[in-house]
């Protein structure tokens, strides 16, 4: 088989960016590179006639598309997409936001990357699209995405804005960090991004940093050499190691001592850590996705979690919704859990009966829809002749009459949660200084003071912070 073949489109040319990947590529892989300038001062319609005409008859397995800044991205990608059809493209920008991310996934590229360039950050993108460009398994993909998908159950907006954004995040290797209540399904999306990844063949190692003794966090990531210390008889891979290849899920990510993120921050940025006990760095290929059910920028607020280290993991923001606030999918979840553990234990059971449904509605759910399955499940196992009875579920207050809170009570709650958030941010914002956070919250500074106190706000917490 013929070596791959790459282009550079280079709508940029005024910089070294494609000399910088064709060295790169060229010195690292066996594969035929071609660059194609395309004038930065050319209007958009002579682009895309220019991109079309050079590309016309050739066969390529890769494109980087070199972009400048401010570029119109829709056009641009639908001429490389109408004449390069199936075949991968990376977009390679100077920055990029994050809120900015997204969009570009969505109009049609691979993956991207930013400069500086890096070989440690394009080879292992280059070589896994160049594998799925010359052995292309449909089939495979398809089972990828149901794997990937099929746990992901529910109707309701917010649920399926974050589903959708699956299947974009995931053929990247950027960050994730995912947010959302205990129970929310935040592993659940960890996995399923995984599946949908050209990493799906490489392992998926789930790690909750909460669960960890901190004596031992470091052990667990970076892992040790024989002799690092006492009862070290040999040496043991971390968790890094262990994923090669592939993604790790670092859930209760703000649980992690700060000198263990300290060292993960230099892992993120340069893709090497240290085992416990060596003398020599490690590098390694893996896709981070890091979760908690805490509110993160609280976290850093307190100290707890490090600034630097939420702005390198907060590139794109996944934000689950708890099941209290998507109730419309009870009865979908509810149904999908009991056909599972109706089979899993060869029970009949039909369905949920009305009355049953009703009561699991307007239940808060502090667990989520982890809460929900295991009810579910500890039903279909009581239950006895197909049959579900309220006696075979569970639940505080479940069997007690469902009562709803009135409309002012309601709206007094959703009042002190908006007036406790605001007053965070502002104090984040302004690093604990009351006067300027009164001021622009256009409060005078006894009124914002006795708003701090309401709601028992720490503010020598926030005098260490930056915005």
């Amino acid at each position: 088989m013929s070596n791959p073949t790459i282009l550079l489109v280079d709508f940029h040319p005024a910089n070294s960016l494609s000399e910088e990947l064709d060295s790169i590529l060229g010195s690292s892989f066996e594969v035929s590179v071609k660059r194609l300038p395309i004038g930065a001062e050319e209007l958009p319609s002579e682009q895309e006639v220019g991109l079309a005409t050079s590309m016309s008859g050739e066969r390529y397995d890769l494109i980087f598309a070199i972009l400048p800044r401010h570029t119109k991205l829709d056009s641009l990608f639908k001429t490389l997409r109408e004449t390069a059809e199936d075949v991968p493209f990376i977009a390679v920008v100077d920055e990029i936001k994050p809120a900015e991310i997204l969009d570009l996934l969505k109009s049609g590229v691979a993956d991207y990357i930013t400069s500086p360039l890096k070989a440690l950050d394009i080879l292992p993108r280059a070589w896994s699209l160049l594998e799925r460009s010359r052995h292309p398994q449909r089939t495979l993909h398809v089972l990828k995405e149901k794997l990937g998908l099929k746990q992901l159950v529910g109707q309701s907006p917010a649920f399926v804005a974050e589903v959708n954004k699956i299947p974009l995040v995931a053929k990247c290797d950027a960050i994730i960090l995912i947010s959302g209540e205990t129970g929310t399904g935040k592993e659940l999306f960890a996995r399923a991004i995984h599946h949908l990844s050209p990493r799906a063949a490489k392992p998926f190692i789930p790690a909750n940093c909460g669960a960890i003794p901190p004596e031992l966090v470091e052990n667990e990531l970076f892992g040790h050499k024989r002799g690092a210390f006492t009862g070290a008889d040999t040496s043991e891979c971390g968790v890094l190691q262990e994923a090669e290849g592939g993604t790790i899920f670092l859930d209760e990510i703000d649980c992690l001592p700060l000198l263990a993120q300290s060292k993960l921050l230099r892992f993120l940025q340069e893709k090497e850590y240290r085992p416990l006990g060596s003398a020599r760095m490690r590098k390694a290929d893996v896709r981070v996705v890091a979760a908690s059910n805490v509110n993160f920028e609280e976290a850093v607020a307190t100290g707890k979690l490090r600034k630097d280290l939420y702005y390198r993991l907060n590139v794109i923001r996944l934000s689950l919704p708890a099941l209290r606030n998507r109730r419309e999918d009870i009865p979908i979840l509810g149904q999908h859990f009991l056909a599972k553990y109706a089979n899993e234990f060869n029970k009949a059971v039909p369905r949920i009966p009305d009355t049953i449904m009703q009561m699991l509605v307007t239940y808060d759910w502090p667990g989520n829809v982890r809460e929900l399955e295991h009810v579910i499940e500890r039903a279909v196992v009581l239950s006895e002749g197909g049959l579900l009875s309220t006696k075979t579920f569970d639940l505080p207050d479940l069997n007690a009459a469902p009562t709803l809170e009135t409309f002012q009570i309601a709206k007094a709650s959703v009042i002190e949660q908006f007036e406790r958030a605001y007053i965070q941010r502002l104090l984040v914002t302004y690093r604990g200084n009351i006067t300027h956070a009164a001021h622009a919250a256009h409060k005078n500074r006894r009124a914002f003071w006795q708003l701090i106190r309401k709601h028992h706000i720490e503010v020598e917490n926030f005098k260490s912070c930056t915005p």
